[in-house]
């Protein structure tokens, strides 16, 4: 990948974990319907690695992000929620990264 492309994707993980746990609007979903409960764990495991690096560099420089970011929506008390963090865990970053495999004759 070229530079651009880095800087891009790097740009597209970090507004997309604007969605991330902690949040009023993550707190508001957590409560909903079993299916948005699961979604929500999904895409909080899909963007797990981005929302740890972002935690990071927030507890490192406190006044960097206006907002409140977790790793986890503890306000989510559910095993729906669990079961799609841990698919969204294992399944979100290897999917968007992996290469197709191919055979060689």
């Amino acid at each position: 990948m070229s530079g651009p492309k880095i800087a891009a994707a790097c740009l597209l993980a970090l507004l997309l974990a604007g969605c991330a746990a902690g949040g009023v609007e993550s707190g508001t979903a957590a409560h909903s319907g079993v299916l948005s409960v699961f979604l929500l764990g999904l895409w909080h495991g899909i963007i797990a690695p981005v929302t740890l690096l972002v935690e990071i560099g927030h507890k490192l420089w406190p006044q960097t992000i206006p907002w409140d970011i977790r790793f986890y929506e503890t306000r989510a008390n559910s095993i729906v929620y669990d079961v799609g963090f841990f698919l969204g865990l294992g399944g979100g970053p290897t999917i968007v990264f992996r290469r197709p495999w191919r055979r060689t004759a």
